[in-house]
């Protein structure tokens, strides 16, 4: 565990009405865990709240130079069958990644668990976006609790 790394999970869909103000929130507590020794921030590449953090942690960078972006990838191929538009926001996201690790070469139905595992085993933080008890990221924070990590949860802050 890397006491110094925040993860991220969250749904694919945000509401729309309320992307900005998820986005200040992701802000405000990127900051505080900046301000107590976090530099690394670890995300998992996927579509709707890994977005957004990932680039609210490259905005943040421009300002706090000495902070990362990890991405923890299932796989190379990850966006097979998504829409021009969101591959380009990826891409832009990929190419300013200061670390990209793969969990797999190849896409597999067990390599989105192994992504989530590897962002909680490697932070001592968490930032998610849980509004639903069933899915990935309801998944990823109950393994995040069991392993006793410090988790804001955004959607509870709205």
């Amino acid at each position: 565990m890397n006491e110094q790394a925040c993860c991220f999970s969250g749904h694919r869909k945000l509401p729309q009405k309320q992307q900005l103000h998820i986005s200040n929130l992701l802000v405000k507590h990127i900051l505080k865990l900046i301000h107590i020794g976090v530099t690394t921030f670890i995300c998992g590449g996927a579509l709707g709240f890994d977005t957004l953090a990932a680039q609210t942690v490259l905005k943040t960078r421009a300002i706090y130079p000495h902070i990362r972006l990890v991405l923890a990838l299932p796989s190379p191929n990850q966006t097979c069958g998504w829409k021009e538009e969101d591959i380009a926001v990826y891409q832009a996201i990929f190419n300013q990644a200061d670390q990209v690790v793969y969990m797999s070469q190849e896409h597999h139905g067990g390599c989105m668990h192994m992504r989530n595992h590897y962002m909680v085993d490697n932070s001592l933080y968490c930032i998610c976006y849980l509004t639903s008890q069933t899915g990935g990221t309801a998944y990823t924070v109950q393994y995040a609790q069991k392993k006793n990590r410090h988790i804001y949860n955004i959607a509870q802050e709205l």
